[in-house]
């Protein structure tokens, strides 16, 4: 039986955001990540949409006995799809590989009432930052679509239940790439903050 691995793209690439230690680097051919936004949660978050002329690195990380369950959960507005043909990764062994991406039909842009979250975002390019450096992160940006989606900035008070705690250096790096594409995070008010953070509970 082959061993069941994941492929990261998003804030799985931190791996301080699970417990699957048995990580390596990865890249996914022909596809690219956008942001969406889906009715199945409150806020916009990465996905992944076929891009014959793209690339995508990430991680793969392995799932003990195949149990699914937790990341399942998890990923619960995504289906897991398999991806074994269309990734390059280091292991000799033959193994099987998926992703979690949403269906065409269960997406939209995100506009004012679903936007991005500046914490997320922080904590995918934190993961970006420590396994692919600075270049890497560039990449990552590069390699998006759908950036013009309105960025909710939530650092001082954050939402995304899995925030990580950036140094100066990280926070400059990422405001520095989100200036280069042109995107102002808009400011989360007291108001939005008790809002946000009920809906995101």
């Amino acid at each position: 039986m082959k061993e069941s691995y994941f492929f990261a793209y998003g804030s799985l690439v931190n791996r301080n955001t699970h417990q699957y230690a048995d990580c390596s680097l990865a890249r996914l051919h022909g596809w690219r990540r956008v942001w969406r936004h889906t009715n199945l949660r409150p806020i916009a978050y990465l996905t992944v949409e076929p891009d014959p002329c793209c690339e995508v690195d990430g991680l793969i990380a392995h799932v003990p006995n195949g149990d699914w369950s937790t990341l399942d959960y998890r990923e619960s507005a995504y289906d897991r799809i398999n991806i074994k043909h269309v990734i390059s990764h280091p292991k000799l062994e033959t193994i099987d590989v998926a992703m979690y991406s949403l269906p065409n039909d269960r997406h939209s842009q995100p506009t004012g009432e679903q936007p991005v979250l500046l914490s997320y975002i922080d904590t995918v390019v934190q993961g970006y930052n420590r396994e692919f450096g600075e270049r890497g992160v560039e990449n990552f940006f590069n390699t998006t679509s759908g950036w013009t989606a309105p960025i909710l900035d939530d650092r001082h008070r954050p939402i995304y239940p899995r925030r990580q705690k950036l140094s100066p250096r990280e926070t400059a790096l990422i405001d520095a790439n989100l200036r280069r594409i042109g995107n102002t995070p808009v400011n989360l008010s007291k108001g939005d903050s008790a809002t946000w953070l009920g809906a995101c509970a």
